[in-house]
């Protein structure tokens, strides 16, 4: 079987499983319903084009004012992990200093 006979098939099949589903009544009606819908909203948006073009425009900027807080986010992590890197070994150094001391102060009371 070559590949069209398999999608000839394909489409088949589904055109069959959507007239067979369209004899329920309640599945008829609801596709007409859609379908109107659909419809409707079409037609507006091909009358009032400008409001699409203002959807997308409000949307674009609001990714990419998320986009720059995004990233000013990730370089204020970047900038706080680098301080920790630095801040680190001075902190080891200061407890082991300080368990040091302790370590004297018991050696010497014991």
């Amino acid at each position: 079987m070559s590949t069209k006979k398999f999608w000839q098939g394909v489409l088949l099949g589904a055109l069959a499983g959507g007239a067979i589903s369209l004899l329920d009544r309640e599945t008829r009606k609801s596709v007409v319903e859609g379908c109107k819908k659909t419809t409707s909203d079409i037609s507006y948006l091909m009358k009032h084009p400008n409001e699409i073009v203002e959807q997308v425009k409000e949307a674009s900027s609001q990714l990419r004012n998320t986009i720059e807080q995004v990233s000013d986010d990730v370089s204020f992590i970047a900038e706080k992990v680098e301080e920790l890197r630095e801040v680190t070994p001075a902190v080891t150094g200061i407890v082991k200093d300080t368990k040091e001391a302790f370590t004297k102060d018991e050696h010497e009371l014991g």
